[in-house]
């Protein structure tokens, strides 16, 4: 990195911060704190739930999942506007009404404190976790391909977001979380200008969009009823319907940032104007990825990504075998060229027949790629186990590298660690939050000040923020940390999804019968998951369905005794 890059990385990061503690210096009172005063318009409401949505991971993963399996990711967002439109009419004016603080506030207010309790324990234990992996996840893959030391970045990471969001609260991750969603927009419309502007002279916008389509990177919509997909549209509107409902409905790093409107109205217009912009965000970054496939079929790409993968298998038994695989991609690479110049002079004459042709080529050449890709995955894994293969995550790290100019590396690497303050800030206020408010204000006898409960809500976000990075600098001892996040929700979010919809449209049921359901749904869950009675995805669905199923029986089986009982 040239100092240039460094100036505008640092300058960038440490503005953030500057700017959400001098913008929100001196909260009050708990309203002021946990709620930013209450008077938050919809376009801060709605920048902020986005930003907190999209993690470092949207922007490192998602390009490199249209690298390799082309746009059809986009589906899984389907259900979303649908959510967004249900929590507006149903959660929003409730959460409004009664004036909570928090979401689980309310399940005391319907049933009981140990139904309260519980929620917001399932909350911090699955949202403690993750604060910490969105943290690791992001260090990660820049150690990996910058050399920086993996413990130093997650210690940084973590200090940062703890200035301002122990500073400012719930105001200070909003008005930063603005300045972050500019910076990270502006760093991916600069990538995608700087793709286009590499690509050959005669590839205009819509030829490489034809050259993309070639080799099946477009297909967006997937109608089938095969369930064997995970992403298709039916998927999308159904399980991303849950995920959606139950994330941006019951988790209180979403609830707190909606909570804060001025007024319902504006509560509502910040979760529709997240609707309605969620969709064509993550489909103009699956377009990012797509136009870097077509980017790599003009220039070299390596076989792996990863560079950590590339330096266990050059100094390994494997290191002549994998020279063997990289001279087949080389090869295979310049009939690639070939067939897209074919591909590219027939579109111009309209030559249909010639275009075809050259398609099929193009198909054919992109099939025996991937199965060398696969191979050198194998042989990456027999090289060492404990390195990732998958290298998605670091195809469009790869590129900022490699081909940006001095300067926009440096606001490129700021957009990625600008999204993981922006998710780790915001879980961390909601820690602190449930931790000060569901469990300590509520479980502590005798009158205290304000001043007192506002002190208590920073020390607890502090402590949170020490755990979230303790929990990055051990992360190591897991696998598959990209899925972690989804599965670690997915373990929660359907039980307590199905509290709250109990707690909604089931009047007649109880916090008795809900409490003892939610215990044995989550027995239940963390039992099948382990078992793997199903994809993880389909978890939300399922443990949402269970918790209303058996609390509808347990309230049945009260009643009948009491009434029984009745002489």
């Amino acid at each position: 990195m040239a100092s240039l890059d460094w100036i505008i990385l640092c300058g960038t990061l440490l503005f953030i911060v500057a700017f959400g503690v001098w913008k929100t210096k001196g909260s009050k009172d708990v309203k002021d704190y946990v709620l930013g005063g209450s008077d938050a318009k919809w376009g801060t409401i709605g920048l902020s739930v986005m930003a907190t949505q999209a993690s470092a991971i949207t922007f490192l993963s998602t390009p490199g999942q249209a690298f390799h399996d082309g746009m059809g990711f986009v589906q899984f967002y389907f259900g979303l506007p649908i959510a967004m439109i249900i929590i507006s009419i149903v959660f929003v004016p409730i959460y409004h009404r009664l004036k909570v603080y928090t979401a689980y506030e309310f399940l005391e207010n319907r049933f009981d404190v140990k139904t309260r309790t519980l929620a917001a324990l399932l909350f911090l234990i699955q949202r403690g976790l993750s604060a910490g992996i969105t943290i690791f996840a992001p260090s990660i893959i820049l150690s990996a391909v910058l050399g920086w030391d993996l413990k130093t970045l997650n210690i940084i990471i973590g200090i940062l977001v703890i200035i301002y969001t122990v500073s400012g609260g719930t105001k200070a991750v909003s008005v930063t979380q603005k300045q972050q969603m500019f910076v990270i927009m502006c760093g991916m419309f600069m990538a995608f200008f700087f793709i286009m502007k590499y690509l050959p002279d005669d590839i205009t916008f819509n030829k490489a969009l034809k050259i993309a389509g070639a080799s099946d990177k477009l297909n967006i919509l997937d109608f089938s009823f095969n369930t064997t997909s995970r992403y298709t549209f039916w998927s999308g509107i159904t399980g991303g319907l849950f995920l959606a409902l139950a994330y941006f409905g019951t988790d209180q790093s979403q609830v707190q940032r909606y909570l804060s409107g001025k007024t319902v109205r504006e509560s509502q217009l910040g979760l529709i104007f997240n609707g309605l912009l969620k969709i064509p965000m993550q489909f103009f970054i699956l377009l990012v990825g797509v136009m870097v496939f077509v980017f790599f079929q003009y220039n070299h790409s390596p076989l792996n990504f990863n560079p950590a993968a590339t330096n266990a298998i050059t100094n390994s038994p494997y290191a002549k075998e994998y020279q063997l695989l990289e001279d087949e991609h080389l090869r295979l690479e310049a009939e690639k060229r070939m067939a897209q110049n074919k591909f590219s002079t027939a579109l111009d004459l309209k030559e249909y027949g010639a275009t075809e042709e050259a398609k099929k080529k193009i198909v054919h050449i992109n099939k025996i790629e991937r199965t060398n890709r696969e191979s050198a995955k194998a042989l990456i894994k027999k090289a060492d186990e404990t390195v990732e293969t998958n290298d998605k995550d670091y195809v469009f790290i790869h590129f900022i590298l490699n081909y940006l100019p001095k300067g926009l590396i440096g606001l490129l690497l700021a957009v990625i660690l600008s999204a993981a303050m922006s998710s780790t800030a915001s879980e961390l206020n909601a820690l602190g939050t449930i931790t000060a408010l569901d469990l300590y204000q509520r479980n502590t006898k005798g009158a205290l000040t304000q001043t007192h409960y506002v002190k208590v809500s920073k020390i607890f976000t502090l402590l949170w923020g020490i755990i979230a990075i303790m929990i990055a600098n051990i992360a190591n001892l897991f696998d598959n940390l990209i899925q972690l996040v989804n599965i670690i929700g997915s373990i929660f979010y359907g039980n307590v999804l199905g509290i709250f919809l109990i707690a909604f449209f089931f009047k007649f049921i109880k916090g008795n019968a809900v409490f003892v359901a939610a215990l044995i749904t989550q027995v239940i869950i963390i039992w099948g998951f382990s078992d793997d009675w199903m994809s993880y995805l389909w978890l939300n669905a399922f443990g949402c369905g269970l918790v209303i199923s058996i609390a509808t029986i347990l309230e049945g089986f009260n009643r009948l005794r009491s009434t029984t009982s009745t002489p």
